[in-house]
């Protein structure tokens, strides 16, 4: 059993928009996803386990028809994972087209006496092949990367363990994706900055309690 709660929305993103940096089209966008992998993996963020997306219809809209692939006995950088991906289309929907899909796997946190866990889903990585224009998002939903947990109690242990692994990785992909990340949306579970997340608001030496939405 996970000991971390998980926020049903992010509690910070990163948008980067690659139109002018990347070709659209699945080759191009599993290209990237599997770079930024490689950054995320060697800060223990991400292993690739599978990839998930959904189908939609130009006009139609979304088909509520979701696909995976285990990534289990292949790598991102598979030359046949892009043919794969497009047999997974539906059969009764020859003009389906997928939307961005998710690279999901599992990464390590560290509590606050150093001990190392694993998490599946530490972060979330979101690439779109979109013809209009190709672009990547990661996103975080644990308090790990925050100086307070959910309840509002100030965890500086926990922070400094895993704070600068996840500032240290998002310097690197802004670097190799050659864009600065755009930021995305604040929620009620946190708001992003450059480089992780904005500090909590203390009031009498404690942050807010945002479990009440969990």
């Amino acid at each position: 059993m996970s000991l971390l709660m998980r926020a049903p929305r992010e509690s910070g993103s990163w948008f980067w928009d690659l139109d002018d940096v990347a070709e659209p089209g699945l080759e191009p966008a599993l290209a990237t996803a599997a770079a930024m992998s490689a950054v995320l993996s060697a800060h223990g963020l991400l292993v690739p386990q599978a990839l998930e997306w959904s189908w939609f219809e130009v006009g139609k809209g979304g088909l509520g028809i979701d696909s995976g692939l285990s990534l289990v006995s292949r790598s991102l950088t598979d030359e046949k994972l892009a043919d794969e991906i497009r047999a997974c289309r539906p059969v009764g929907h020859p003009g389906a087209e997928m939307t961005g899909f998710a690279v999901v796997g599992s990464g390590t946190w560290f509590d606050g006496e150093g001990t190392p866990r694993q998490e599946g889903r530490l972060v979330e990585l979101l690439v779109s092949p979109d013809s209009i224009g190709p672009s990547a998002t990661l996103s975080v939903h644990h308090d790990v990367w925050a100086t307070c947990d959910f309840r509002g109690n100030p965890h500086p242990a926990v922070h400094s363990r895993n704070a600068p692994r996840l500032a240290a990785a998002l310097r690197e992909l802004d670097e190799l994706l050659g864009v600065e990340a755009e930021l995305g949306e604040p929620t009620y579970f946190g708001m992003a900055t450059a480089y992780g997340l904005a500090e909590a608001e203390l009031v009498d030496g404690r942050g807010p309690d945002l479990t009440d939405l969990m």
